[in-house]
């Protein structure tokens, strides 16, 4: 699940960023109005939920609220608001933001916030992904296998191979280019090599093998990838 997060106070910047990267959150991190924008705007990035701090320079949380809602965005908005400023938090729920948080907060009503926010969103409202005999358990990352032959199997995947299998399930018969993928596992700023979407490919497809699975990723003319549509039978 990829998010925008957009604050400017560096410390609480830092402390919720690797609070969400250890949840397992693939984030953004912005320190202004007009970069979140920029980013929220792109046909490339693939969002589904976004923390906008009320106060950004450039444009603030509450403007940018605004702009998505103006062009139809169903993108989630939860946006931080100083301490005292209830008045903010109704703001931001009238301009189309989903909730609002006063800070100073606690790590963990932040991220049951966000667990809450999900679970409006349909895709996230169940925690198994299903793609014929093939379930992908969200919360332990882990890829179950049914059989006749063999029954049940399981192989536990690592973050990128969770990340990687959970976008095409969820787009399971849309052929994915090597740009899509690669805007979806990796943060804007990350660095990224050429072969990277390549490598990941080849690991999830020896996780695949290992559950006695075969050609279940294909790679279609253009360097495009899919999920193999005989699997969902």
């Amino acid at each position: 699940m990829k998010i925008l997060f957009a604050e400017n106070e560096l410390d609480l910047g830092i402390s919720i960023y690797r609070d969400l990267l250890q949840e397992k959150y693939i984030v953004d991190w912005v320190q202004d109005g007009v970069s979140a924008w920029n980013y929220l705007d792109s046909q490339y990035n693939q969002y589904i939920l976004s923390i906008l701090n009320w106060e950004l320079p450039g444009l603030t949380g509450l403007e940018l609220c605004k702009r998505l809602r103006n062009q139809q965005s169903s993108l989630l908005v939860l946006i931080l608001v100083k301490p005292d400023r209830w008045e903010d938090g109704v703001l931001s729920l009238d301009a189309g933001a989903d909730d609002y948080l006063m800070k100073p907060f606690r790590r963990e009503e932040l991220l049951a916030r966000l667990r809450a926010l999900r679970r409006r969103f349909p895709q996230f409202q169940s925690l198994q992904l299903r793609f014929g005999n093939l379930t992908l358990d969200c919360d332990s990352q882990t890829l179950f296998w049914q059989s006749v032959k063999c029954g049940q199997r399981s192989v536990q995947l690592s973050k990128k191979e969770f990340q990687l299998l959970e976008y095409f399930m969820k787009h399971p018969y849309k052929a994915a280019s090597h740009g899509q993928i690669l805007n979806y596992l990796y943060e804007v700023k990350a660095e990224r090599t050429s072969n990277v979407v390549a490598a990941q490919i080849r690991r999830l497809r020896r996780k695949l093998l290992d559950l006695g699975c075969e050609n279940v990723i294909q790679t279609l003319p253009g360097g495009n990838y899919r999920l193999n549509p005989d699997y969902a039978d």
